[in-house]
């Protein structure tokens, strides 16, 4: 059977443990036996999210939470800034104004990351605002913002700070609520290693109140209904079972492992391939101050087609990398260093990109990027 690695920002590698997890027959959900589960999920998310505030499950992608906190944080024309330095800034973009807010766009070029001084001087011209949206991890060009910062100058506001940590949750660190971030939302298929299925939003209570206030009709996504049921540990509608109860799983391997501990553990696989890219003269994409741990973005040589590299890689030898989107497609790849990913995962891809890239006409000395990378792994300091 041919290899099946997934070095994509999502979804990532589902572990052979939860593998056997979701094998497993389900149950029923509306039983104290997944209410249990319920519990467990909920109380290990608090954890990961690093918050006291409700944490509410949807059954849906990632965009599902993006959505849910949108349509019920806005009423038409309340105005909202919204971050677009990638497409996934983009997405809360255009979900604000497909609901009809007022939207101020605070456009980014690709590869750098907003700051908070830019965002006080918006607030500052807008002082009518309700929300604020950022992206923790913006997997279309590898930047991660400075979210402690920005939370500093929205909490000075009656606005809500809103942060998509799809990608992000559980690999580049996020202080919910030392952060002063009032919605955060994430999904099952990132960091904690799981199918696609869950999302997760979690509310304070400065965004409960504008969330009891909005007027936009909601019915599947309506975080109030959610608030309802978590209260008795359970949820509105019918969830993705078989993922919750693996879910369960995944946060105790996580905290098994430690969470700062795998902070540190992402940081070092992302300076590793880093070191391997720049080795055989690939460019890193952002600015490096800004760069998440989620994945690493580069530039594709100028003499060799992006799309063709990826697609060789994943279909003659099962090695998976995202390609660049939008005005980067085919300049640019992604590989990711995030979930189940370990050592020899990144060795293995960072192998496979040296190969294709020689068979196509890139010119360096073959192994470099092994050499410059296992040089990174095998310094723990």
């Amino acid at each position: 059977m041919k290899r099946n690695l997934l070095l994509t920002p999502g979804p990532t590698q589902v572990p052979a443990q939860l593998c056997e997890v979701l094998g497993r027959p389900i149950i029923h959900h509306r039983t104290p036996q997944f209410q249990d589960n319920i519990k467990q999920v909920v109380e290990g998310l608090k954890e990961i999210f690093q918050t006291k505030n409700d944490i509410y499950i949807l059954t849906s992608s990632g965009s599902g939470a993006m959505e849910a906190a949108v349509v019920n944080l806005l009423s038409p024309n309340d105005k909202a800034i919204a971050v677009d330095g990638g497409k996934f800034g983009e997405r809360w973009v255009e979900l604000c104004q497909t609901y009809g807010a007022r939207t101020i766009v605070h456009k980014v070029e690709w590869g750098k990351a907003p700051s908070a001084s830019q965002i006080k001087s918006l607030l500052e011209a807008n002082p009518d605002t309700k929300a604020v949206f950022i992206t923790l991890a913006e997997t279309s060009t590898g930047v991660t913002p400075d979210v402690k910062a920005i939370g500093e100058v929205v909490s000075k506001t009656p606005a809500v700070l809103v942060v998509d940590a799809v990608s992000g949750l559980a690999v580049q660190e996020i202080k919910t609520d030392e952060w002063h971030c009032d919605i955060v939302v994430s999904g099952s298929h990132k960091g904690l290693m799981l199918p696609p299925g869950l999302a997760f939003v979690s509310a304070s209570a400065k965004a409960i109140d504008l969330i009891n206030k909005c007027a936009t009709p909601r019915y599947y996504f309506d975080l109030r209904e959610c608030k309802k049921a978590m209260e008795k540990t359970d949820t509105p509608f019918t969830p993705a079972i078989g993922i919750m109860i693996a879910l369960v799983e995944s946060l105790n391997m996580i905290k098994k492992d430690g969470l700062n501990n795998m902070f540190v553990r992402y940081a070092h696989l992302a300076r590793a391939v880093r070191a391997g890219c720049k080795a055989i003269g690939l460019e890193l994409f952002p600015d490096e101050t800004c760069a998440t741990n989620v994945l690493t973005a580069v530039k594709v040589p100028a003499n060799i087609d992006g799309e063709k590299l990826t697609k060789t890689m994943r279909d003659t030898y099962g090695i998976t990398f995202a390609g660049g989107q939008d005005h980067l497609k085919g300049k640019v790849i992604r590989m990711a260093h995030m979930g189940s990913l370990d050592e020899y995962d990144i060795l293995t891809g960072l192998a496979c990109l040296e190969k294709v890239l020689f068979q196509m006409g890139h010119k360096f000395e073959l192994g470099s990027a092994l050499t410059a990378a296992q040089k990174v792994l095998n310094n723990k300091s």
